[in-house]
């Protein structure tokens, strides 16, 4: 489940806190720590407000406790989705930084930069999926389209002047190279390279 939330993307998620392998606040914690901003409704026989306090403070938008109508878990669903897709339609968020989708602006606890046209469509594939990495002919192909130079060394310049503005808006997120494989936005760690 955790491996999933982080690689994928989902309009919505629903945890047990009584689950295989790992408790749903494990993986709740660790999915909104590695910035998954997935709305995750937690739905589980606990129901003592000590047990909801933490979910909802461990990062859960919502929490039913069983039994429950179908019902009002699907009108649940429905409020989630239609919040979360509201906020996303205007603005992508990963750790400590935000993209703006109608200014094409950065911005982090150190300031914002503007950024230019293929800047901003590279970092928009980065941060809707933040972890997942994309081969350095799927940003050239997706981003330049039938515009494409011939040389896939645009993507890397471009990588390149997208760092420089992280660091300048003070990212917690990196854009971590993996040789072969491509490039992910990652959580600075000081090994981004």
């Amino acid at each position: 489940m955790l491996q999933a939330l982080v690689q994928e993307s989902f309009d919505a998620a629903i945890l047990d806190i009584m689950m295989p392998q790992m408790d749903g606040i494990d993986v709740l914690s660790r999915v909104r720590a590695q910035g998954v901003r997935t709305p995750i409704i937690m739905l589980t026989a606990k129901s003592e407000i000590s047990d909801k306090v933490l979910g909802l403070d461990s990062g859960a938008n919502d929490y039913l406790t069983k039994p429950f109508a179908a019902k009002e878990l699907l009108a649940r669903i429905r409020v989630l989705t239609r919040t979360s897709t509201a906020l996303d339609a205007q603005m992508l968020a990963v750790g400590n930084i935000r993209l703006d989708l109608a200014s094409c602006m950065l911005a982090g606890p150190a300031g914002q930069e503007h950024l230019p046209n293929r800047g901003f469509q590279l970092m928009r594939v980065l941060m809707a999926h933040p972890s997942r990495r994309f081969p350095t002919e799927r940003l050239w192909a997706d981003v330049w389209g039938d515009d494409a130079p011939q040389e896939l060394s645009v993507v890397w310049v471009h990588i390149s002047h997208l760092r420089k503005r992280l660091a300048a808006v003070g990212a917690d997120q990196c854009i971590r190279a993996a040789r072969n494989q491509g490039y992910s936005l990652e959580p600075e760690d000081g090994t981004c390279s």
